[in-house]
């Protein structure tokens, strides 16, 4: 019963590397998806497949039963599976922002595309960009022309003009 896990686990983990060589991000996550998958059944065969009580110590003894199951494998998967999900996600929004902010998954694109995000399509520069919103707190129209970092302040601190 354990071999054909050992396989399970092989197939996870060989077809997620060769995903994560891949030049697509997207890949990339999916692989990393797979290895996880491939830890998670790994941590799981190396607790042995046997069946057995419950890993609980009765009131009147000090020890557990004989035969109980190895309640560590569970814990430690219960554990990376949180932590993959994690991973996971984080990965997902870390792509969708790339490839908002430079218009591709495949990573020999975005070292081109890394100095001008949006190629040049020989459009207008304003029609290229879709208009993106004020910071928060910056709702006004810069100011035309130079501005004077210092008007208004005086050497006094007293904010009068001298």
């Amino acid at each position: 019963m354990e071999l054909p896990l050992a396989v399970t686990v092989g197939v996870l983990f060989g077809s997620g590397v060769y995903l994560v060589l891949q030049r697509n991000l997207l890949r990339f996550v999916f692989g990393l998806i797979l290895m996880s998958g491939g830890v998670n059944l790994a941590l799981f065969v190396s607790g042995r497949l046997t069946r057995g009580q419950s890993p609980f110590v009765p009131e009147d003894r000090y020890t557990p039963l004989e035969g109980i199951a190895n309640s560590l494998p569970q814990a430690l998967i219960l554990t990376a599976i949180v932590i993959s999900f994690g991973l996971t996600v984080f990965a997902l929004v870390l792509l969708l922002r790339t490839y908002e902010r430079l218009g591709t998954v495949q990573t020999h694109e975005m070292i081109l595309r890394l100095n001008d995000p949006l190629p040049d399509t020989g459009e207008p520069l304003k029609d290229r960009r879709p208009p993106q919103p004020a910071p928060y707190g910056m709702h006004r129209e810069p100011p035309e022309g130079p501005v004077d970092p210092f008007e208004g302040v005086t050497d006094s601190g007293s904010g009068e003009p001298s």
